[in-house]
C-alpha cells in the first residue's frame, strides 16, 4: 500500500492540516509534527460535524445492522476520497451521499463506489470515491453506509451464561485504544473529536445504555435514541444493552446492572459518588458531562474500567475489594476532565490522559480521605512500576512517555504502568516547580479551560505550563540538568523523580517492618503475630504480599509459616488480597494451598485474575494442575479469555495434542483476540489501574 501522508494537528487547534503548511493563523507548523500511525484515515482532510447511528441489535445472530450518517466538511482544496477506519468483522453494503441543492434547489443523492483495503491486523481502511459535486471547500454534505458488524474486537457478545444472572444475554462494546473500527467506519484516531446521536432497537426484555444522554424512549417500539452533545473521540463511543436495572444514587448519578447485583453495588458506593464530583469540581471546574453514571458488567468485561462519558463501564468482580473499587471510579470520574475533555491527540502520548487522571485521581483522594490514604496507594503503585522495570530493563523503549511504535503495532500494547505511573511522576514534578499545589490546581484548572473538547500534544501541555508560570519559564526549568522536559518525555527508565510519601509512613512503615522480620534467615513467630493483618486496609495488606511475593521464591519452612499465619486469614478478605497470596503459592511451589488456588479459579472467571495465576503455574512445576483446571472451569470462560488461556498453555508445552483435542478451538499460533490484552504481563494486567 502506498504510504499516507501523516497527518498534523493544526496549532490553532481549528482546523487538522499537514506538516509544511501553515494554520489558519498563519503559524509554521513544524513544531506539530503529530502523526497517528494507527489510523488508515485521512482525518486531515475533513471537518467530522456530526455523525448518527441507527443499529438494530439481534441477539439470536449476534449482530448488529444498520447505518452510519456523517455529516463532513472538506477543509482541503483537491480531495477526491473520504478514508476511513474499519476493520473487517465490519461488512458494508451500500454508501451514499446527500449533497444539499444549491440556491434553494432540491437535495441530490448519490450512490458512491468504494473499495476496503488491508492495513494493519487490527484494522482496515475504507477508501470512498467522492465525485467532484461532492466536493467543494467548506461546504457541508452527508455520507450514509450500510453496514453489518460480526464479530468484530470491538463487540462483546455474551450468552446468558457468561453473565452475572446467567438469564439472558448481553452485549457491550469497547473501544478503546484502536477497536471501534468494528463498532463503525470511522476517523478513529484521538485526534479527531465531534458529536453524535444513536437509535437503538432491540427486542423485548432489553435495556440499551450509551455514552450519552438517553434523549427518547419508545417501550411499543423498544427504540432507544440517545444524544451526545459534546464533541468526543470515536473510542469513547459506547453500548451496553442486556437486563438492566437502575438505582439511584445521587442526584446526577445512578447505579446500572443486572438484577441479581444491583443492591450490592448500590450498597458499595452509597452517596459517595457526589462527594467524590463535588471534590473534583472544587479541584478542577465544572462536571461538564451532565450525568455520571455506573454500569457493572459481568466478568468478562476484559479491562476494569472504561470512562465513557456519562456512563463509566467497570467491572463487576471489583465489587468485592471496597477500596480498590473506591480508586477505580474516582480514576473515571477523573477522566471527565482530562482523557474525555482534553484527549491526548496520538496513542504515543497516551499518559496525557492517564498520567494527569492518576495525579488528578490522588488530589481527590487526598481531599476526600486524607493525605496518608493517597501516599499508601501511590507507594503500592510505584512499588509495581519499578517492578515491570525491573522486568523490562533499563533501556527498554515502552517506558518513554512519547512511545514510539511503528506501523502495525496495536497502540492497546502501550497499556503499562509508565503511561499511568511516570506520567503521574513527570506531573507531580510538574506540581512541585511551581511550590505551591493550590496555585497548581489553578493551573490544572485553567488548562481545561483553555482546550476543553480539544486534542492536545505534550507540547501544549508544557508551552501552556511555562506560560502559566512565567517566572519558571525566566529561569529555565524546562532546561534543568538531570530534569529536563525532553528527558521526562523521551528517556528510558524510571521517573526521574517521585513525589515525597513520607506523609503515609504511618501506613507504610509496619507493613514494611512485617516484611523486614519475613526477610530474616529465622523469622520470628513471636514477633510477627504482634501484627494483625485483619486490623489493615486492603492497600497495606496487597503491598505487604506484593513485597513478599517480590523476594520469591522462598525457604519451604517460610512458607509453611506463612501459610499457618495467614492462610485462613486471607480467605476470608478480598480477591485482590487472595490473589497476591495464591501467587506466592503457586511461585513457591508449596502444594498444601494448591486446593485454594483451585477453588479461587473455579470461582473468579475475570482476566484480571485468570490469566496472572495461569501464567504462574505454566511458568513453573504446576503445569499439569493448569490444565486440569482450564478443563473443569473453560465452559464459564468467554471465548476470548479462553483463547489467551490456551495461549499460555500451549506456550508452556502443558498439552499434547494427541491427547487433548477437544481442549482447542483454534491452534496453538493463533492470536488472541485483538481486543485482548497481552498475555505476557501479570504486572501489566493485575497492577494497572487499567482505564482504558
Amino acid at each position: 500500500m502506498a504510504e499516507l501522508q501523516r497527518p498534523t494537528l493544526c496549532c490553532c487547534r481549528k482546523v487538522l492540516t499537514v506538516p509544511g503548511k501553515s494554520c489558519e493563523g498563519g503559524r509554521s507548523l513544524a513544531h506539530c509534527r503529530l502523526v497517528d500511525i494507527a489510523s488508515a484515515s485521512n482525518f486531515h482532510s475533513f471537518k467530522l460535524r456530526h455523525f448518527h447511528l441507527d443499529l438494530h441489535l439481534n441477539f439470536a445472530v449476534k449482530r448488529m445492522t444498520g447505518w452510519q450518517v456523517l455529516e463532513l466538511t472538506p477543509v482541503q482544496p483537491g480531495v477526491q476520497s473520504l478514508i476511513l477506519d474499519t476493520h473487517p468483522s465490519l461488512l458494508i453494503h451500500s454508501v451514499d451521499c446527500k449533497v444539499p441543492g444549491a440556491s434553494g434547489a432540491p437535495d441530490v443523492f448519490l450512490s458512491l463506489t468504494y473499495r476496503v483495503e488491508p492495513f494493519t491486523d487490527y484494522g482496515s481502511s475504507l477508501n470512498i470515491s467522492l465525485p467532484a459535486a461532492v466536493i467543494r471547500p467548506h461546504r457541508a454534505f452527508r455520507v450514509t453506509i450500510r453496514y453489518t458488524t460480526t464479530d468484530g474486537p470491538a463487540i462483546w457478545w455474551l450468552d446468558a451464561e457468561l453473565t452475572c444472572g446467567q438469564t439472558r444475554p448481553l452485549v457491550f462494546t469497547q473501544g478503546h485504544s484502536v477497536c471501534n473500527r468494528s463498532f463503525f467506519p470511522c476517523f478513529d484516531t484521538p485526534a479527531v473529536k465531534s458529536t453524535y446521536s444513536a437509535t437503538v432497537r432491540v427486542p423485548e426484555g432489553v435495556t440499551v445504555l450509551m455514552s450519552a444522554s438517553r434523549s427518547a424512549y419508545s417501550k411499543q417500539d423498544r427504540v432507544f435514541q440517545f444524544s451526545m452533545e459534546y464533541p468526543v473521540p470515536a473510542y469513547l463511543v459506547a453500548l451496553v444493552a442486556g437486563d438492566l436495572q437502575h438505582a439511584d444514587i445521587g442526584p446526577r448519578s445512578r447505579v446500572w446492572a443486572e438484577p441479581c447485583i444491583l443492591t450490592c453495588a448500590v450498597s458499595k458506593l452509597g452517596g459517595s459518588v457526589e462527594r467524590w464530583l463535588n471534590v473534583a469540581e472544587g479541584l478542577f471546574g465544572p462536571y461538564v458531562w451532565g450525568r455520571y453514571d455506573i454500569v457493572f458488567l459481568p466478568p468478562s468485561f476484559p479491562i476494569v474500567a472504561m470512562e465513557n462519558p456519562c456512563l463509566t463501564f467497570i467491572i463487576s468482580s471489583i465489587l468485592e475489594s471496597q477500596e480498590f473499587l473506591l480508586i477505580d471510579v474516582i480514576h473515571e470520574i477523573a477522566h471527565g476532565w482530562f482523557g474525555n475533555a482534553v484527549t491526548n491527540a496520538t496513542w504515543e502520548e497516551m499518559w496525557l490522559s492517564e498520567g494527569l487522571a492518576t495525579y488528578a485521581q490522588r488530589r481527590i483522594t487526598t481531599e476526600a480521605y486524607g493525605e496518608a490514604f493517597t501516599c499508601l496507594e501511590t507507594v503500592f503503585r510505584l512499588d509495581a512500576l519499578h517492578r515491570q522495570m525491573r522486568l523490562l530493563g533499563d533501556n527498554n523503549p515502552v517506558s518513554k512517555l512519547q512511545a514510539k511504535f511503528e506501523p502495525g503495532v496495536n497502540p492497546s500494547s502501550l497499556m503499562n504502568l509508565f503511561t499511568y505511573e511516570k506520567g503521574f511522576c513527570f506531573v507531580s514534578y510538574l506540581s512541585q516547580l511551581c511550590g505551591d499545589i493550590k496555585r497548581f490546581d489553578s493551573f490544572l484548572r485553567a488548562y481545561i479551560e483553555k482546550f476543553r473538547f480539544s486534542s492536545v500534544i505534550a507540547q501544549d501541555l508544557l508551552d501552556f505550563f511555562l506560560g502559566f508560570f512565567p517566572e519558571l519559564k525566566e529561569s529555565c526549568v524546562a532546561q534543568r540538568e538531570g530534569l529536563e522536559f525532553e528527558r521526562w518525555l523521551n528517556g528510558c527508565g524510571p521517573p526521574l523523580s517521585e513525589p515525597d510519601l513520607s506523609a503515609g509512613r504511618a501506613l507504610t512503615g509496619p507493613v514494611q517492618h512485617l516484611c523486614d522480620l519475613w526477610g530474616m534467615d529465622a523469622p520470628d513467630p513471636q514477633l510477627i503475630s504482634t501484627f494483625d493483618l485483619s486490623s489493615w486496609s486492603t492497600f497495606q495488606t496487597v503491598l505487604f504480599l506484593d513485597r513478599l511475593l517480590d523476594r520469591s521464591p522462598l525457604p519451604q519452612e517460610v512458607m509453611s509459616l506463612l501459610s499457618s499465619c495467614y492462610s485462613a486469614l486471607l480467605d476470608g478478605m478480598n480477591a485482590e488480597v487472595q490473589i497476591r497470596w495464591l501467587q506466592i503459592v503457586v511461585r513457591n511451589s508449596f502444594y498444601p494451598d494448591l486446593p485454594r488456588v483451585r477453588s479461587f479459579l473455579h470461582k473468579h472467571t475475570s482476566r484480571m485474575y485468570t490469566v496472572p495465576l495461569y501464567e504462574d503455574l505454566c511458568g513453573g512445576v504446576m503445569k499439569c494442575f493448569a490444565v486440569e483446571v482450564f478443563y473443569q472451569t473453560q465452559a464459564r470462560l468467554h471465548p476470548n479469555l479462553r483463547r489467551t488461556l490456551q495461549q499460555i498453555l500451549f506456550q508452556s508445552s502443558a498439552l499434547n495434542t494427541s491427547t487433548a483435542p477437544s481442549l482447542l478451538t483454534s491452534p496453538p499460533s493463533a492470536p488472541s483476540s485483538p481486543t485482548d490484552p497481552p498475555a505476557n504481563g501479570t504486572i501489566a494486567l493485575r497492577d494497572v489501574n487499567v482505564s482504558a
